[in-house]
């Protein structure tokens, strides 16, 4: 009893990031487990794949419309599985010091959503795929769209490794987009798609046209147009505690700390900057 106590303790007090990764591994063993079953029935596919795995067949997918997000939590093989977890992991932990959790399940869902629609699109658009009926899962089309998105954020975060030395974030990013881009001809070519849609998602989602939660890309973009055309003169109370004064004071550290970023990073402002800034883009 105390086991699952320590299990339950662990779970919660993990962060989103660990959480998604604890969840896909728990769901890859019930699977396994699942699998052996199937095969003492002589059965090639589990009654999880069955139910919760995404088919290219639109009319089967109409059966079981939330596929759409539950073949996002499955996974085929142990190197299948490793290999999300490891990117999760190392990406997601980045992406919580920009984002916050409620915003990684967010790209992680949705870019889910996104890779499983492009992923039937194109199974009733391309030649290659004519006559074909597969079923995918794996989490990669959500993780893609985590790794895209903090791309897309801070595209020059230098990353450092061992043996390889340091890489820019794009770098890594792009090599994971070529990759897809190859592939898409292959024997896995509609996961490589996938992968695409929620590598757009994460894009979309960064750059504000699919989330306007995110108000800090808001904030920088009122920066920006305040650079282009500058502030008219208006009227102001003199009393130093009226609201235009406060608002003209804070917009002025607002211009500072972005001037900051823009010339040294994000990563340069002290824990006090970060939070004024977080509040002001609320």
């Amino acid at each position: 009893m105390s086991v699952f106590k320590d299990i339950q303790t662990r779970f919660r007090t993990a962060t989103i990031v660990e959480q998604l990764i604890y969840i896909n591994v728990a769901i890859f063993i019930l699977t396994l487990i699942s699998n052996s079953f199937a095969g003492l029935y002589g059965k090639q596919m589990s009654l999880i794949y069955q139910w919760f795995s995404l088919s290219s067949s639109f009319e089967n997918f109409i059966t079981k419309p939330w596929t759409i997000i539950t073949y996002g939590f499955l996974h085929n093989s142990f190197l299948h599985i490793l290999f999300n977890c490891v990117v999760l992991y190392y990406f997601g932990r980045l992406f919580l010091d920009y984002f916050t959790p409620k915003q990684v399940l967010n790209f992680y869902i949705l870019g889910t959503i996104s890779g499983g629609i492009f992923y039937l699109l194109s199974y009733g658009y391309f030649p290659l795929f004519e006559g074909k009926i597969h079923t995918m899962v794996g989490a990669s089309a959500g993780i893609t769209s985590i790794v895209i998105g903090i791309a897309t954020y801070i595209p020059n975060y230098q990353l450092h490794f061992r043996f390889i030395g340091s890489l820019k974030v794009w770098h890594l990013a792009g090599f994971f987009i070529l990759i897809d881009l190859i592939s898409l001809d292959g024997g896995n070519g509609g996961g490589h798609i996938a992968h695409l849609g929620g590598a757009l998602f994460g894009y979309l989602y960064v750059s504000q046209l699919s989330n306007k939660q995110i108000n800090i890309f808001t904030l920088f973009k009122n920066f920006f147009n305040a650079k282009k055309n500058p502030l008219k003169t208006v009227y102001k109370s003199t009393k130093k505690s009226s609201p235009e004064n406060v608002k003209t004071d804070n917009q002025a550290k607002i211009d500072a700390i972005l001037d900051k970023i823009s010339t040294s990073g994000y990563d340069t402002l002290t824990k006090k900057e970060k939070e004024f800034l977080f509040k002001q883009g609320k």
